[in-house]
């Protein structure tokens, strides 16, 4: 059977998902092309797949066929794949494990999916989302991660609650632009939790007051900061050293 009215029952619960609200509700988030699919299948998130008419691919899966044009009016993309998947948002581990990145008020899709890719990259154990950032299973996201969101543990909550917890067995890393201490002189620590600020305000002034060590990466005159996802990426690989 291949559903072909976007006023389908089924179709209007999937297309539910494309809302934070309606993934929050179900628990459940879409992927879209067969690289996130399988990225999916392989971390054992994927629930169902969505194939256009006619479309095969080499995973066998409960599947739902749909015309063109309700796939469409599902995608997020101008130009949509022809498989989408609908998946499980994966289980929280109670253990952060030793390397722990911590986003206050992360906004901006691109720079949360670059942020993630970077902290698979540089083995984060865990990444810790606080109230205000963007939805990590926002779509843009998971197009800016390419799969690797599937490979670390992710959790979510007030920051001012986790970072005192974490400050018990973690030491507690931040950001300053014009002060604290040169990222190529920073000795390093086996257990930290490295906290990124938001793009147009940094790191809320609560926040650092919790802080152990200040960290800021040296540029030249020129350049007054660096993109939060570039800044990010910079001080996790130093301190992976």
């Amino acid at each position: 059977m291949v559903i072909t009215s976007v006023d389908n029952k089924k179709i209007k619960e999937i297309k539910r998902l494309n809302d934070r609200k309606g993934r929050d509700e179900t628990g459940l988030f879409l992927v879209e092309g067969l690289h996130l699919v399988k990225e999916a299948l392989s971390a054992g998130t994927l629930q169902e797949l969505i194939l256009v008419d006619g479309e095969l691919v080499d995973i066998e899966y409960p599947t739902t066929y749909v015309s063109e044009n309700v796939l469409s009016s599902i995608s997020s993309l101008t130009t949509p794949p022809s498989v989408l998947g609908i998946c499980k948002k994966p289980s929280v581990k109670d253990d952060y494990g030793d390397k722990v990145l911590v986003l206050d008020r992360i906004q901006d899709p691109g720079n949360l999916g670059t942020i993630i890719r970077s902290a698979v990259a540089f083995n984060v154990n865990t990444i810790v989302l606080g109230d205000g950032c963007v939805d990590v299973y926002n779509p843009k996201v998971l197009r800016a991660t390419q799969g690797l969101i599937f490979q670390i543990n992710i959790v979510t909550g007030n920051l001012n609650t986790i970072i005192p917890v974490l400050k018990a067995t973690h030491t507690i890393l931040g950001t300053e632009v014009t002060g604290g201490t040169d990222i190529n002189n920073y000795k390093g620590t086996k257990s930290y939790a490295l906290i990124m600020g938001n793009e147009g305000q940094g790191m809320s002034d609560e926040l650092k007051l919790l802080c152990d060590d200040l960290l800021y990466i040296k540029t030249n005159d020129l350049c007054e900061s660096l993109n939060v996802s570039i800044a990010c990426s910079i001080l996790l690989h130093q301190l992976d050293k």
